[in-house]
């Protein structure tokens, strides 16, 4: 990754879920998945499908593939129909995904003008790329022309000073605590104005 090109951390996020849409969906899980859903334990669940519960285990945990009399069963008793239970979960759906990136634990990428550390990079198909940056530069001649890219990036000042510079607008000196929010195809640049490095939290849209 070059000065001049922040963006790839974009492309390595987006490059990250490019496996997983192609993966199949896990029945045992979807199964269980709508039991939860319904807080319904083994036994309860296997009564109300007419399944034994030893059976309903080993659905639920790719031990056996059923029947398809035992896929109408449970269908039935979780009042759906037999192609819902082949349905991944709607979007809206929570699927409680949760990532902790402790200090120093994340995936860092350094260029001449920042150092990138990646934040949540062990998930994939994320929505929002956060990443801690720390402000090398301390001149916009560092820069190789604008850094601009798709989507919208969100910047929070940690520690230090800085000066954001952005193509259709005056530079603006930021502290500690003063956030900008903005069109990331603009052109943008940070440099540090402060002694030592200045810290950002960078969180840009992947959508």
């Amino acid at each position: 990754m070059t000065a001049r090109d922040p963006k790839s951390l974009i492309r390595i996020a987006r490059a990250q879920g490019s496996d997983e849409l192609a993966a199949p969906l896990d029945l045992g899980a979807r199964v269980r998945e709508l039991r939860k859903e319904r807080s319904w334990t083994l036994e309860q669940a296997a009564q109300k499908a007419g399944l034994a519960r030893s059976t309903l285990s080993k659905i639920e945990n790719g031990q056996m593939s059923p029947t398809y009399e035992a896929l109408k069963k449970l269908a039935i008793g979780l009042d759906i129909s037999v192609p819902q239970l082949f349905t991944p979960p709607s979007k809206g759906q929570v699927n409680g995904r949760i990532a902790v990136t402790k200090t120093g634990e994340g995936s860092r990428h350094i260029t001449t003008t920042y150092e990138h550390e990646l934040l949540a990079d062990q998930l994939t198909r994320k929505q929002m790329l956060p990443y801690r940056a720390r402000i090398r530069a301390r001149s916009v001649d560092e820069f190789e022309g604008w850094v601009r890219h798709d989507g919208e990036e969100f910047l929070y000042v940690l520690t230090g000073t800085i000066r954001l510079f952005t193509e259709f607008y005056e530079p603006i000196d930021m502290k500690r605590g003063d956030s900008a929010y903005y069109d990331a195809a603009m052109g943008h640049n940070v440099i540090s104005t402060s002694a030592e490095d200045a810290t950002i939290l960078w969180v840009t849209s992947l959508g």
